[in-house]
């Protein structure tokens, strides 16, 4: 079965972030900011680039109203007081991140198991049954073309594909740091499984690295079921996709851009110097 292509994109800032405690305390961990916007926008700017302006974000109870308030607070009194200053092109920042896209920001389901895919499969109701969507995690950053665009380029080369994957070359030091890609068809670059977080380089199967960026279809949503945990008891979306791969194509397409985490504090440190290398 084929999947309409996608118009909607879930991105994923649910979980506690305990690794940036303490700020994380209030604010959500994709809303510490890279320059003067914070990392969520530039993973909402991403779909936008791709053509997509459906989004959800699946939040925290604590972050749900953050994200609400951002993209949607009109800020009335800056305005006055910008205008009256005459400094309204101030604004103007202002008023893309309220016309940037038509978000809709939702809770996580508190009954779904601990994990990375529990996100995605709160924003099931908000999806069509016959179209495929995209899935982000909003700690992982590109730069350069934006994953989104060539996820959705994949998809009209693939149109039966149960779900496409964007991987990175990655140098052998950090394999054990990630989820490493098992081709099943090298000429054809469809996924065999993903081994997490190889303890020793001849543990993974190839120098590919997944991460969070994925086209997914619906049917991903009968793995994506609290029972169906793995790992530390957890949900997890790459479990689900490797299960789609035994029932059909999921395809592994190379990122375009540059694949970037900001998950912890070394690896968002690293992201921003990148930032401020590209801004000049």
């Amino acid at each position: 079965m084929s999947y309409k292509k996608p118009t909607k994109a879930v991105i994923t800032d649910a979980g506690f972030a305990s690794r940036f405690l303490p700020i994380t305390k209030t604010v959500p961990k994709a809303m510490i900011p890279l320059g003067a916007k914070p990392i969520m926008q530039y993973v909402v700017e991403e779909c936008v680039a791709g053509g997509i302006k459906d989004i959800i974000i699946v939040a925290t109870h604590e972050g749900k109203p953050i994200y609400e308030d951002y993209f949607n607070n009109p800020c009335e009194k800056i305005y006055k007081q910008l205008e009256s200053q005459g400094k309204l092109d101030r604004f103007e920042a202002v008023k893309q991140v309220l016309e940037i896209a038509d978000i809709t920001v939702i809770e996580q389901d508190p009954t779904f198991p601990y994990g990375n895919g529990s996100p995605i499969a709160s924003a099931r109701p908000y999806l069509n049954d016959d179209e495929a969507f995209i899935a982000m995690y909003s700690d992982d950053l590109i730069f350069g073309q934006g994953d989104v665009k060539t996820l959705l380029e994949s998809y009209e080369k693939h149109p039966n594909a149960k779900a496409i994957i964007t991987a990175q070359e990655m140098p052998q030091e950090v394999w054990n740091k990630y989820g490493m890609i098992a081709l099943k068809d090298k000429k054809k670059q469809t996924l065999s499984h993903i081994v997490e977080k190889p303890a020793k380089p001849e543990d993974s199967p190839s120098n590919l690295t997944s991460y969070g960026r994925y086209l997914l279809t619906p049917e991903v949503f009968a793995h994506l079921q609290p029972k169906n945990t793995g790992l530390d008891d957890e949900l997890w979306t790459v479990d689900a996709i490797t299960k789609l791969a035994k029932s059909g194509d999921v395809f592994v397409v190379k990122s375009k851009g540059k694949w970037l985490t900001t998950g912890d504090p070394k690896n968002y440190r690293q992201a921003y110097e990148e930032f401020i290398k590209m801004e000049g």
